[in-house]
């Protein structure tokens, strides 16, 4: 079924990154760390492809069949991890995401330390809807999907959003606000928020 959410895989791939791609274009923390937007439609599919590949290998990817909404999990375990930043790691990086590299590194870490600490806690590391389909509730399904997962281990959930409108809707989810702060040197505005699970009686 369209709106069914299912576990994406490599032969997502493609579409997928499309889609989030288009749903961070004009994301606050994107258009801070990737500055010009020329350079921002043109980088951003790129750095989608990593984290897709990345979720395939330590996360979990939810979404529609044909990748309308598409969200990107780190399990406990694997909350806090980050890659090891080696030579061969940095040119990649570098490739991907040229002079904004330190910025990125920046924002990553800042996150992170926002984050709760200790790895009992599932993450929602991004949600994307494409845009001609925001608004119909496909991002709030594959979030229900997802946390379906951390209720039955009886873990909470965690995440973070620069856009002010994501927070009722988060909120509406069961999120509630845990640290609002900012990235420092003129980056974006955070909301920090976690969920609690629903306990099966």
């Amino acid at each position: 079924m369209e709106n069914s959410i299912i576990k994406l895989g490599l032969e997502h791939r493609q579409a997928a990154c499309l889609t989030l791609a288009a749903a961070f274009a004009n994301d606050p923390a994107m258009s801070w760390m990737l500055r010009d937007p020329t350079v921002r439609a043109r980088r951003l599919p790129m750095l989608m492809d990593w984290m897709f590949t990345d979720h395939l290998r330590y996360g979990m990817i939810l979404g529609t069949p044909g990748c309308e909404v598409v969200t990107l999990w780190r399990p406990p375990g694997r909350v806090h991890e980050h890659p090891a930043l080696t030579p061969r790691a940095a040119i990649r990086f570098i490739r991907i995401l040229g002079t904004a590299v330190l910025r990125a590194e920046r924002l990553d870490r800042w996150i992170d330390r926002h984050l709760p600490t200790g790895e009992r806690q599932f993450y929602l590391r991004m949600a994307g809807v494409r845009p001609d389909r925001q608004g119909q509730g496909l991002g709030g399904l594959a979030i229900r999907k997802g946390l379906e997962q951390s209720d039955a281990a009886g873990l909470p959930v965690v995440l973070e959003t620069a856009t002010v409108g994501n927070v009722p809707l988060y909120r509406a989810l069961g999120f509630q606000v845990i640290s609002n702060w900012p990235m420092p040197q003129g980056g974006p505005n955070f909301w920090t928020m976690a969920r609690e699970p629903i306990l099966a009686p």
